[in-house]
């Protein structure tokens, strides 16, 4: 296996920010103490918005975030924006959610899996629903509008709208029981 790169590693900084250098941020945006954000260039939050203790998002030179209007993020999460993140309207993400945008291919076996290539795909989460405390949802996944993702799952396929998943990996559990309201 050969241990040489190439590429040298370096610092991606110290995830300081102020709140104008996002790309926008609406009003009313809670960012709790220990916040770091990386790239928020690449980082859009809507109104009403709450950034729990310790969370991190890195937006990326690509890809980017999107958080909507009256979205509540738990402590400690981490979101790796590389390949792209788009997160609804009146979504709750509980704490230490992991994010993931990006995979390394592993089609060279003469290197480290580290020195391969990387792969984006973007992750979508869908208005209203709701993914469970230390779940982490894998690159290319969509949630549906309306679902829940129990704690603990890892999300690694496509989530229908109004439906229930969990486990690992996360698998259909049932549809969401109840009438859509009106409001």
């Amino acid at each position: 296996m050969n241990f040489e790169t190439q590429k040298r590693y370096s610092s991606h900084g110290n995830g300081d920010f102020n709140r104008e250098d996002f790309a926008t941020l609406g009003e009313n945006v809670i960012i709790e103490e220990g916040v770091r954000v990386f790239h928020p260039k690449s980082i859009c939050i809507g109104n009403n918005v709450y950034l729990g203790h310790n969370t991190i998002l890195h937006g990326y030179h690509k890809g980017g975030i999107s958080i909507g209007d009256h979205t509540w993020i738990g402590q400690a999460c981490f979101f790796h924006g590389a390949g792209g993140i788009r997160i609804g309207k009146a979504v709750g993400i509980g704490p230490t959610v992991k994010i993931l945008t990006s995979v390394h291919i592993e089609a060279d076996l003469s290197k480290p899996v580290i020195f391969c290539s990387l792969k984006f795909e973007p992750v979508a989460i869908g208005d209203g629903s709701d993914i469970g405390m230390g779940s982490i949802l894998l690159p290319g996944v969509e949630i549906g509008e309306g679902s829940i993702i129990g704690a603990g799952s890892v999300v690694t396929g496509n989530v229908p709208p109004y439906t229930i998943f969990a486990g690992n990996p996360a698998k259909y559990l049932r549809k969401r029981l109840g009438k859509k309201s009106l409001e």
